[in-house]
């Protein structure tokens, strides 16, 4: 296989030669319907799902037990009314073996005024977390935030209720402590990343911003890992995996996308590993690996939060 490469080619054809179960992440945006024409023909709405099965087959086959592939992807608006590619693509991966484990929003901070008559800018785009199995890597401290203002009231008086396990009282079966959060200066993110778009496009008709691939990489992946992005464009993804110390893989029909993405990708080093950013499941694995790494970081050990 291939590794730390950029590759010119069908991503169905070319994954073909790919081993089973060697990649941890797939992140991509494919060519969304009746878009990009001239690079991959403008796939029209009702023929969408038979263009894309094919290839999420071939994902589904590379795709470690353990790993994530996230769709960044968002239906379009077809005679007035919104088109249900998206959901019928959803229902046919999960046909083909695929759990729709999550859904995440990316809300675009920068998304300029517009007016239409039925409806208001689109402001937000959906990536849709797809796995092989509910038991899957995921390292949450890597992603963690600032707690926020909020916390120096809220915290400062805490009632009796607060410092239980309070169940939710509609009876969903989700509860909080809220005293486990005092003293902590951060804390989880929801399933919202606002994150401004790309402001420029890189020579490509739909670049997304290296902090989105980038929140993906370090949720989903350690140092060593392998990323693939079957439609890689000019490059983000491939730039963020090796600035986070990941293995990658770049694949794409166009032959000026692949060139600008081998440009960008020899551009950059990659980063010293931040083991305060990471787990302790994520640290032993680096350490197994790459011992030399963990030599170099401080040591860190987040308490539990249950």
């Amino acid at each position: 296989m291939n590794v730390n490469k950029i590759i010119l080619g069908d991503c169905e054809r070319v994954l073909e030669k790919f081993p089973d179960n060697s990649i941890d992440l797939i992140f991509t945006s494919p060519p969304y319907a009746d878009q990009r024409k001239r690079t991959y023909g403008g796939i029209k709405p009702g023929e969408y799902v038979d263009w894309f099965l094919p290839k999420t087959e071939q994902f589904l086959r590379v795709l470690k037990p353990t790993g994530t592939f996230i769709l960044n992807i968002k239906e379009r608006v077809v005679n007035g009314e919104r088109h249900t590619y998206v959901i019928q693509l959803i229902l046919e991966m999960r046909k083909q073996g695929w759990l729709w484990t999550e859904e995440f929003i990316w809300h675009k901070k920068n998304s300029y005024p517009g007016k239409w008559p039925n409806r208001f800018r689109d402001a937000w785009e959906r990536l849709l977390q797809f796995n092989k199995q509910r038991k899957f890597n995921m390292y949450q401290e890597a992603v963690m935030i600032p707690v926020g203002d909020w916390a120096q009231d809220r915290l400062a008086n805490l009632s009796e209720t607060d410092r239980i396990r309070d169940e939710s009282k509609v009876e969903s079966g989700f509860g909080k402590n809220i005293s486990n959060w005092v003293g902590r200066d951060k804390v989880y993110p929801d399933n919202v990343i606002h994150m401004a778009t790309e402001c420029s496009n890189r020579n490509h008709s739909a670049a997304f911003p290296i902090d989105l691939p980038t929140w993906f990489i370090k949720l989903f992946t350690v140092e060593g890992d392998m990323v693939l992005d079957p439609f890689v464009g000019s490059g983000t993804t491939a730039v963020a995996a090796k600035q986070l110390g990941r293995d990658y893989v770049g694949i794409d029909i166009n032959d000026e996308y692949c060139r600008v993405a081998k440009e960008r990708v020899l551009q950059i080093q990659p980063g010293l590993f931040d083991q305060a950013k990471y787990s302790h499941v994520a640290r032993e694995r680096v350490a197994q690996s790459q011992p030399h790494l963990m030599e170099r970081a401080a040591n860190y050990t987040p308490e539990d939060l249950e």
